[in-house]
């Protein structure tokens, strides 16, 4: 019986993943890496930036650079940025990708809902103010945002059709139950995680029809958020650029974990 060669094999595997839409999964070991992103991939809430970053604060305690720190890629792009929307990442972000990127991994999309503005009208303002602002980033997030997430992905898979992409979601920043004097209100707590999970799906959602691999964060935060008596998360801080993001712990043992768990 006549045996097609096993190396002829493996190309058109390769081939019909990709005209799918999808990609074969990353070599960890010397892949070519780009991490792409905002600040919850740059690293934002360590309080501890490489000075070249400039307003971008790229981390070294960041999960992307724990996952090259620990996998050696032949190549590291680290481009993520604070404050970052996929309008950005479409700008000023894709230069980092090539045909022969092996693996790359973004978050994105919380700023582009406006996240920042919405926990600091929570923080400061009235109960119904905070469901207000809520509301209007979830009806953003279910009518506006997948358009903007499906382009975005659309740019990366066309710079890179070779790579496995896994896109990174956000926690649910705050536990509920006692929280302290001074802190927001479970009300308030329970808005804001209701946000993060509309946030989770829609990512999820267009992720996959992109072909992407989605790492859902929030049960391993799941404990962590603010409020534990462990917090992996910041509360109101100062700087207050730190606030409401993940602290050291929450990129090596929430983020990280779960981008290993897909890559490796």
């Amino acid at each position: 019986m006549f045996r097609r060669p096993l190396p002829l094999l493996g190309s058109l595997a390769a081939g019909l993943l990709l005209s799918l839409g999808l990609a074969a999964p990353a070599a960890a070991a010397g892949a070519d890496y780009a991490a792409l992103g905002d600040s919850y991939s740059s690293g934002v809430g360590t309080n501890n930036y490489d000075g070249t970053s400039g307003s971008c604060l790229r981390s070294p305690q960041s999960y992307p650079r724990l996952w090259a720190n620990s996998h050696a890629p032949a190549s590291f792009q680290f481009v993520a940025c604070s404050g970052a929307t996929t309008r950005e990442v479409l700008n000023n972000q894709l230069g980092a990708l090539n045909s022969g990127t092996d693996l790359v991994t973004i978050s994105i999309g919380g700023n582009d809902a406006g996240f920042a503005d919405v926990v600091t009208t929570c923080r400061l303002g009235s109960d119904s103010g905070c469901l207000t602002a809520v509301n209007n980033a979830k009806a953003y997030i279910t009518t506006t945002l997948p358009g903007r997430l499906d382009e975005t992905y659309r740019a990366i898979r066309s710079r890179a059709p070779g790579a496995q992409v896994v896109v990174l979601g956000y926690p649910r920043l705050f536990e509920l139950g006692s929280c302290g004097f001074g802190s927001i209100n479970e009300y308030k707590r329970s808005l804001l995680n209701g946000g993060a999970d509309t946030m989770s799906s829609v990512i999820s959602g267009r992720a996959s029809a992109a072909g992407f691999s989605y790492a859902d964060v929030r049960g391993r935060f799941a404990g962590h958020g603010v409020c534990a008596a462990t917090p992996w998360i910041n509360g109101t801080t100062f700087p207050v650029v730190e606030s409401y993001h993940p602290k050291a712990a929450g990129y090596s043992s929430g983020y990280l974990p779960a981008l290993t768990a897909i890559t490796g």
